[in-house]
């Protein structure tokens, strides 16, 4: 068994994966699994910089994270950072803190990259596992960018497009600092109208209807699962391999858009960091559901964390 570490740094939340990993048959043994709301692509879109609070928030979590994998006695970690670090002008800042921090710089990966790596953490076990029919789609809704694979045994086609849950947040939803609460019908179709821009551009690349299964993966999708099952609280055993059909995603993202601040923070699986962005998501992934004709989605907790983690222990492609 190799012991590795995997951080995943994206536009909202950075994540830390331990674990053990068989290099001969990848067989991943989760020792610790943890994330933080950093907000790191902060203004990103409207400043093209990385915002000084959103730096010193994520080194703050780096910190942390040092001291896990010390603790734990990895024997190899894998940084990855996303969509926001790609599109920031001083993206360098960001790179020299996480290499004085964890001592590896962070690869600011593509959004093929990132395609792959998430198809690789949310299928791996799906073989065989759960009968679920080929072709997979994998939808993978970041804060920055939302990804898009199809494959089977490997991938097929893969693109990363513009319309993450933060992105689409800060570009419509917030006026003079504050996020419009609830969202207005002229906000709502101006979302609308970006994802499905973005969609024609995934399909250009992508066949999306093609797929016979829609795997949903990231914290949009984990938190509509865990309302659509009524959660107390957040509980990744109930809600990884849950499917939610896209009935319950159309209603569940109506009660979303014409909720308040206050009403979506009692919703009690829903994490506070996401409380903001979590409407824009939603409609990111029913407009994915409408798309591609699919009655359910299939719901991960695993993704391109995993696959991170597997790429460390030499079992993915990418």
């Amino acid at each position: 068994m190799t012991r590795v570490a995997a951080i995943d740094c994206g536009t909202n939340s950075i994540r830390l994966l331990v674990a053990d990993v068989d290099p001969a048959t990848g067989d991943l043994t989760e020792l610790d699994r943890r994330m933080r709301i950093v907000r790191l692509g902060q203004g990103v879109d409207r400043t093209g910089r990385l915002a000084p609070e959103a730096l010193e928030r994520t080194f703050d979590a780096c910190r942390e994270y040092a001291a896990v994998i010390k603790e734990l006695g990895a024997d190899k970690l894998r940084f990855v950072a996303t969509s926001a670090s790609r599109d920031a002008d001083n993206s360098d800042t960001f790179v020299r803190g996480v290499l004085d921090i964890l001592g590896v710089e962070p690869e600011v990966i593509t959004g093929d990259q990132e395609a792959q790596l998430s198809f690789d953490g949310a299928t791996k076990e799906l073989v065989g596992g759960d009968h679920l029919e080929k072709p997979y789609l994998v939808v993978d809704i970041g804060g920055g960018s939302t990804e898009f694979v199809v494959g089977d045994d490997r991938v097929r086609a893969a693109r990363s497009v513009d319309i993450g849950c933060v992105r689409m947040t800060e570009r419509h939803l917030v006026l003079d600092g504050a996020v419009v609460d609830p969202a207005t019908p002229d906000r709502i179709a101006a979302i609308r109208s970006d994802i499905d821009a973005a969609l024609d551009l995934a399909e250009e690349t992508v066949p999306v209807s093609s797929a016979a299964t829609l795997v949903g993966l990231a914290g949009t999708v984990t938190t509509v699962a865990a309302i659509a099952l009524g959660l107390e609280e957040y509980d990744s055993e109930a809600i990884h391999h849950s499917r939610v059909s896209v009935g319950q995603v159309r209603e569940i993202t109506g009660r979303l858009l014409a909720s308040t601040h206050a009403e979506r923070a009692a919703i009690p699986a829903m994490h506070p960091g996401r409380v903001d962005v979590i409407t824009s998501g939603a409609l990111v992934l029913l407009a994915v559901m409408e798309r591609t004709g699919a009655r359910e989605v299939v719901v991960s907790e695993h993704d391109i964390l995993d696959g991170i983690a597997l790429s460390v222990a030499g079992e993915s492609r990418s």
